[in-house]
């Protein structure tokens, strides 16, 4: 109680302690499907003070326990249980930390594509989907979230630079002859993005190709799952060259990886 008061101050807990503090995303599991997010939704959907307190619940042997182990935890002592996808699926209903600002065709070095910009409500960063032809919700897409650091002009590479992992990937797209590409920024220097993504659409219009600044780096899967949802993709074929892993909260995103694609 003395931690998480709308008043503490490190001066009032006895350091260091036996006890992490640890701090939550804002957006919650929307924008993170960890344990620490899913203990402060949970509170704050009750209508309590965002703050919970976390315990790692062991095995006989050792290990940590599981959710098959968990389960039979709160059977024995009459504990309600809750998975973070439930959470993740139940607040997907509810809230969005998207808001769509910008949508219209973009002429690019690969071909014409759709370019959707999205802000953050949470820290009023832009995201851009890039989408190439049209499908029905339920059907597997070619889907890639970006998750490598693309520190240069990202408009620019569209239109004119070199970058040879995204010719990887819109090579395979274009092949296809539809997918999506997700590039989630967390640069927070990035303020004017969309008033320079506006640019472009307006110089696009009277004709004249030119690129303003855009700075994109790694993938925030919350968000780009929120992006994939508005888009109408909920079956992914994924774009990859890295290890298949299982993502935390996928199912209550409303998303299943049907196929990973290399590039």
């Amino acid at each position: 109680q003395v931690a998480v008061a709308r008043d503490a101050k490190p001066t009032d807990i006895v350091q260091p302690g036996h006890i992490f503090p640890l701090m939550a995303q804002e957006g919650g599991v929307l924008h993170r499907a960890g344990h620490t997010e899913a203990g402060c939704d949970l509170s704050r959907l009750a209508g309590l003070e965002p703050a919970a307190v976390i315990v790692e619940i062991m095995n006989e042997d050792g290990s940590m326990a599981r959710l098959p182990q968990l389960v039979e935890v709160a059977k024995k002592f009459n504990l309600k249980l809750v998975s973070i996808e439930d959470l993740v699926a139940y607040r997907m209903q509810h809230d969005s930390l998207i808001v769509k600002k910008e949508d219209f065709e973009i002429e690019t070095r690969f071909g014409t594509f759709r370019l959707r910009a999205y802000q953050q409500t949470t820290n009023k960063q832009i995201h851009i989907a890039l989408t190439k032809g049209t499908w029905n919700l339920g059907e597997p897409i070619l889907t890639r979230i970006n998750s490598t650091q693309v520190n240069n002009d990202l408009l620019g590479t569209l239109t004119n630079n070199a970058e040879k992992q995204l010719d990887d990937i819109f090579k395979i797209i274009n092949e296809e002859g539809q997918g999506a590409v997700i590039f989630i920024n967390q640069d927070m220097q990035s303020i004017n993005l969309l008033s320079r993504i506006s640019e472009l659409k307006s110089l696009q219009l009277k004709g004249e190709m030119k690129a303003p600044k855009i700075v994109i780096d790694s993938k925030d899967f919350g968000i780009g799952a929120q992006i994939l949802h508005d888009i109408d993709i909920s079956k992914i074929r994924l774009i990859s060259n890295t290890e298949h892993t299982k993502r935390v909260g996928m199912i209550g995103y409303g998303l299943e990886i049907k196929e990973y694609v290399r590039y």
